[in-house]
């Protein structure tokens, strides 16, 4: 050990930015909790983060379906990722996305594709109007506030919807009442794939 104060001052000066860098991890981001007044369940999203990246991985879809009839959703909602697998198995895509705001939101099972809607109407449930009044009873659809985006699937499930988002600082958090909210080029993408009776299970 040299006794000039030079090695002492070296780990010093990393101990101060080992220390400086886990802080930065540890904050949440400030833009996460500005209020834009959009109509989307999320009080505070820097409250909610999560990152998930060692488990966002492709899966094989033949744990999770016996066929491919009509094509396949997966949706894992601990890793935030959708998986789409063709009907042909030909093609495989991989989206982030968002998830229910919290697990009593949060529904999982099987359901299925039953409309494909452009410029979808977005309606806050009943529930959603009882806990936030001032929210609108209807965002008609194309509205840049309307949080389904542009293009959303309709599953069998009421209320329940696969769509894009205007917001993107949605995408890979707990942000939403329980639909899947995805990047409009991922559900732009996803929309042409998808067909009514499109298999969906959310694990």
């Amino acid at each position: 050990m040299r006794s000039d104060g030079k090695e002492l001052s070296r780990r010093a000066l990393l101990g101060g930015a080992a220390a400086l860098a886990a802080g930065s991890l540890a904050a949440p981001a400030l833009a996460q909790a500005v209020n834009d007044g959009t109509t989307e369940f999320e009080q505070d999203l820097s409250n909610n983060i999560r990152h998930n990246i060692s488990s966002f991985r492709s899966l094989e879809w033949q744990p999770y379906f016996a066929n491919l009839a009509k094509g396949a959703i997966l949706v894992d909602i601990t890793s935030r990722a959708l998986h789409y697998f063709s009907e042909d198995g030909a093609t495989y895509r991989l989206y982030p996305c968002s998830v229910a705001l919290s697990e009593e939101l949060t529904r999982r099972g099987r359901t299925q594709v039953v409309e494909k809607v452009v410029k979808p109407t977005w309606r806050p449930t009943p529930e959603m109007r009882q806990r936030n009044p001032e929210w609108p009873e209807v965002v008609e659809g194309g509205d840049p506030k309307n949080p389904l985006g542009p293009l959303a699937l309709y599953l069998s499930w009421q209320y329940y919807r696969i769509h894009g988002t205007h917001d993107t600082r949605k995408i890979g958090r707990r942000s939403s009442n329980g639909c899947v909210g995805l990047y409009n080029e991922h559900i732009t993408e996803l929309f042409s794939f998808a067909k009514v009776g499109t298999q969906v299970l959310l694990i």
